[in-house]
């Protein structure tokens, strides 16, 4: 039930037809007795500058969700951004502070970094390659690096997102071993493949699978299914992996952190969310 208390959360993108979070958060705020609400609002980008003041000034806004073609255009938005939305350069959440600043950050690396922590896999000191250095495949690679990898390696088929990343990595992280320029898996701990690769049918695989050792953890994003023919070939080859939709359920606790609600498990929520309606 939505009151005069409720808590308002904005879903900013466009358009909204796909929208997923409503369905994921708004089950739990209802078992769980949280005054709080998601609202898609398709926002089209010529006036995403002005709509994002203009939504913070409502007397009930508490947060919003940032989702595509926002998330970049947010950063220039903010009062305040995360080492992390910083080294993505890119933004999926946003709060208004105690004096009325806009505090941002980016979650789908640190979902990714939850889900391999959560199946057992140590993250600190370990040797990671990232193939795609895009929206998801950058916040993949800031998590990564706060979580402490030893070493990170980076491949994008364009060299100026590489290196662009590349900066934004070595700036704020300036310790880390960061190398480019191939997207050979051989000797990594972690391989994440965060290119659309897997989407369509008749799409090549992102990785040289026979390069990738059985005892390498495997990541993908790609969420039209769980099982892309990328996950069956490193299944086959007796590797441990994550499924594309699990990054989102593992970020949504930490949203709620963001957000200073009560959070709980990407377990809960799978057994929750109404995605099938």
């Amino acid at each position: 039930m939505i009151t005069g208390t409720t808590k308002l959360i904005a879903h900013l993108g466009y358009p909204t037809e796909a929208f997923k979070a409503p369905l994921i958060y708004n089950p739990y705020f209802e078992k769980n007795g949280i005054d709080a609400v998601v609202v898609p609002m398709g926002c089209r980008p010529e006036d995403y500058s002005a709509f994002l003041k203009l939504l913070f000034r409502l007397s009930n806004i508490h947060g919003a969700l940032i989702t595509m073609p926002h998330k970049i255009s947010t950063m220039g938005l903010l009062d305040e951004a995360s080492t992390n939305a910083k080294v993505a350069g890119s933004c999926n959440a946003v709060r208004l502070g105690a004096d009325g600043r806009l505090i941002g950050d980016m979650f789908d690396g640190e979902g990714f970094v939850r889900g391999v922590l959560r199946k057992g896999t140590q993250v600190a000191g370990a040797r990671a390659l990232v193939v795609g250095a895009g929206g998801v495949g950058s916040a993949i690679a800031a998590s990564l690096a706060q979580a402490g990898v030893e070493r990170l390696a980076i491949f994008d088929a364009v060299e100026t997102t590489t290196m662009a990343l590349l900066g934004r990595l070595t700036k704020y992280y300036p310790h880390l071993a960061v190398t480019s320029g191939s997207a050979d898996p051989a000797g990594f701990d972690i391989v994440v493949n965060a290119t659309p690769l897997g989407m369509r049918r008749g799409d090549p695989l992102p990785i040289d699978v026979d390069r990738i050792s059985p005892s390498t953890f495997v990541g993908e994003v790609v969420m039209t299914k769980d099982m892309t023919p990328f996950l069956e070939a490193v299944r086959a080859r007796g590797c441990a992996f994550q499924v594309g939709t699990d990054m989102l359920f593992e970020q949504i606790p930490a949203y709620l952190e963001f957000f200073e609600f009560p959070t709980t498990t990407a377990v809960n929520l799978r057994a929750i969310a109404k995605l099938g309606r």
